[in-house]
């Protein structure tokens, strides 16, 4: 079965396209102090051991050059050694080579976080 043209242009480098969907490679990175350095359009950071107490706020910097103002990013978080708390993602707040990927602590009761967090993210490029 065919899977269809490859997208050639740098600026989508990791993908193909097929159609039976999208394929690409991700990039990983460990954060240290709240930062991390990936350059890919899809990647996979894992955080710094965390102790973020109910309602708190960890704000990722996550420095990547190929993030513009305009683009759209989107993330999900999921344990990594993290055994306690509920992280959701809050804002994304896209710049240029960067964006802040804010997680909150939403669980019920007083507990907090107490290991890593690995938090997934791909950029949507504007047009």
């Amino acid at each position: 079965m065919p899977t269809g043209p490859e997208v050639n242009d740098d600026r989508y480098r990791n993908f193909r396209m097929s159609m039976q969907g999208i394929a690409t490679e991700v990039g990983t990175a460990t954060a240290s102090s709240a930062a991390a350095t990936l350059n890919d359009l899809v990647g996979l950071v894992t955080t710094e051991a965390l102790t973020t107490a109910q309602n708190a706020i960890y704000a990722l910097v996550l420095t990547n050059d190929r993030i513009a103002a305009g683009d759209l990013v989107f993330a999900v978080v999921r344990d990594g050694t993290n055994t306690q708390g509920t992280p959701m993602i809050g804002q994304i707040k896209p710049a240029a080579g960067s964006c802040t990927i804010e997680v909150i602590n939403k669980h019920a009761s007083a507990e907090a976080l107490n290991g890593t967090l690995e938090i997934g993210f791909f950029v949507v490029k504007a047009l």
